[in-house]
């Protein structure tokens, strides 16, 4: 009996063993969790400027976008928290890459007038300008008015474009137009023009830092004021807002007077009603 009882035990022992060997081989290890979904990359808003603007916006020796205009628009996204990235964009285009969805916005020293607006919108002024003439130190030129008969360098399509075609003729063949205004400063200095008519800002710049072309410079009472702005899509409020808060927020800080004073050498007036 003792040895039939050993087998039988023996047996059902087995039996167990292969029941829970089976049952083991059976189970399922619970499934890993889902990993979490992977966030979206911080959008990068594309700004195109024309770099050929000093001191508003150039390139440096080494190619990197610089100026006033960079550094108001780098401080106004540092405190919106957005980030940018800029983009030499020839000012004949400049325009058309804002509306096609090429540039997010634009800063280039662009006037705010009632023209622009009917095709994009701007953020409040950042910076109020005037027209300016430039003339050689032995020109007779004392007024806007004596621009009449002579050749007058502009950059085409500006506001400088704009009010020396009032004056001359749209279609007068002395209105000489160039890509950008230190193009055309270079063709006074080599007589190819008598004046040039561009931003103060830009013509201060230039005539401060090239004596040896030995330019004087002209104002007018007849120039209205002007005021730029930052340019985006017409309709995209939610950016205008953006940096319209930013803009705020450095004028608030003492940061705008900061980048003011590094390139004009005085604070900032208070900004006038936008026209």
């Amino acid at each position: 009996m003792t040895s039939l009882n050993t087998r039988r035990f023996l047996k059902v022992a087995g039996l167990i063993a292969a029941g829970l060997w089976l049952a083991a081989c059976g189970k399922q290890e619970p499934a890993a969790p889902a990993a979490a979904p992977a966030a979206a990359p911080a959008k990068v808003y594309v700004v195109g400027t024309d770099a050929a603007y000093a001191p508003f916006e150039s390139q440096n020796e080494r190619g990197e976008i610089v100026g006033f205009d960079i550094e108001i628009v780098s401080a106004i996204a540092a405190k919106a928290g957005m980030e940018v990235k800029f983009v030499n964009t020839p000012w004949e285009g400049i325009f058309n890459s804002l509306n096609q969805g090429d540039r997010d916005l634009l800063v280039s020293a662009i006037t705010i007038t009632d023209e622009r607006r009917q095709s994009m919108d701007f953020t409040a002024p950042y910076f109020d300008a005037v027209q300016l003439i430039a003339v050689r130190q032995d020109s007779p030129v004392t007024k806007f008015e004596d621009l009449k008969t002579l050749k007058v360098g502009v950059q085409t399509g500006t506001t400088g474009d704009e009010v020396v075609t009032q004056l001359l003729g749209k279609d007068n063949a002395n209105v000489r137009r160039f890509e950008s205004t230190p193009l055309a400063l270079k063709e006074l200095e080599s007589g190819g023009v008598d004046a040039v008519v561009a931003d103060n800002g830009v013509i201060n710049h230039y005539v401060a830092n090239n004596s040896s072309a030995a330019f004087k410079t002209v104002s007018d009472s007849s120039f209205a004021p002007e005021q730029y702005g930052i340019a985006v899509r017409k309709g995209n409020t939610e950016l205008l807002a953006k940096l319209n808060e930013g803009l705020a927020a450095i004028r608030a800080d003492g940061t705008y007077d900061r980048i003011y004073a590094k390139y004009f050498g005085a604070p900032a007036a208070a900004p006038a009603a936008s026209k």
